[in-house]
């Protein structure tokens, strides 16, 4: 065995059991919002032996956990081998690749061989956000102990200006929000309460105010799922304002982004959390999306000086 190939091997163990880890510490937590310690393994150490609703006791929990990181050190082994032979460096678009790949393989996998719907039992968003940052998690250690790789992906993105604003535009959105309905909640008297909410929805199915835990968990879960939606409408925004320095007309684009925008937060809410829609008022959504809309607006009409010079001059005019 070659000292290339052991390295390979070695280095998609421990990809592996990071992998494993990430995984695992997240439905800890969750579980533990739910006071509920340990139930994830030992549920799906019971699909596995054809049991229903075994005990987490310890032996079940230890045995899938053999099971468990065993799977993720072949995934690791894997993915370690298969970027060698495409020469490819590892990079966080491979990670979200793998968490959605370890997605779709947990839910055909649960169901044929276990006949158990794992993503039904425990939600689509909390698989999905857990395996997402498992594959993350392998795959950036590929990437921090690989050969010295010879374009580092965030010196790449770090470079594109359309990542840059739009990561910036997301984080001023989302923290506009965030901080409205966090005024919105101490003005009710109950801080945290929406992002707990919506967090209770997503991740433990509440279905009533009566049900909603606001935990770290649910709080900290729900955040980092509003994160990512505004890091994708950040980058969509800035591509937008980018292309409207040319071709002006195409700023309303940016009218329909906020109005489809609108439409999926009020979507949201009524898939995963109806109830909050009568627990909150419409104007304090409608005002709350108004302000995250305008303050990303405004970053980016300052980093486009060619954009208002273009509108000024003539604005519905495609320019040359």
């Amino acid at each position: 065995m070659s000292t290339r190939f052991r390295g390979l091997v070695s280095r998609g163990v421990v990809a592996g059991v990071i992998g494993a880890t990430a995984l695992a510490f997240w439905f800890l937590v969750i579980d533990g919002s739910r006071g509920e310690p340990f139930r994830t393994p030992g549920f799906l150490a019971g699909a596995l032996l054809g049991i229903d609703a075994l005990e987490p006791t310890f032996g079940p929990v230890i045995l899938y956990s053999f099971f468990h990181y065993a799977t993720f050190i072949g995934v690791g082994v894997g993915v370690s081998w298969l970027l060698s032979k495409m020469h490819a460096t590892p990079n966080i678009f491979s990670g979200l690749a793998l968490g959605f790949g370890l997605f779709d393989l947990v839910f055909y996998t649960s169901l044929t061989v276990t006949g158990v719907d794992v993503i039904g039992e425990f939600g689509w968003a909390p698989v999905l956000m857990g395996n997402l940052i498992a594959g993350i998690s392998l795959v950036s250690y590929l990437h921090f102990t690989g050969a010295r790789p010879p374009i580092s992906w965030w010196a790449t993105l770090g470079q594109n200006r359309v990542f840059k604003e739009g990561l910036v535009a997301g984080l001023v959105g989302a923290w506009t929000i965030a901080l409205w309905f966090f005024m919105v909640d101490m003005g009710r008297g109950q801080p945290f309460f929406t992002p707990g909410a919506l967090g209770s929805a997503l991740f433990l199915g509440s279905t009533d105010p009566t049900s909603v835990s606001v935990s770290i968990a649910t709080v900290a879960g729900y955040t980092i799922f509003h994160l990512g939606t505004f890091f994708a409408l950040g980058f969509v925004a800035a591509a937008i304002a980018g292309y409207a320095e040319d071709t002006p007309p195409l700023i309303i684009a940016a009218v329909m982004l906020f109005m489809a925008f609108e439409a999926f937060f009020m979507g949201l809410m009524a898939l995963s959390a109806e109830f909050l829609l009568s627990s909150l008022a419409w104007w304090a959504i409608v005002v709350g999306n108004l302000l995250a809309t305008l303050t990303m607006g405004a970053y980016l009409w300052a980093k486009h000086p060619k954009l208002r010079e273009a509108l000024a001059a003539n604005p519905m005019d495609k320019t040359t």
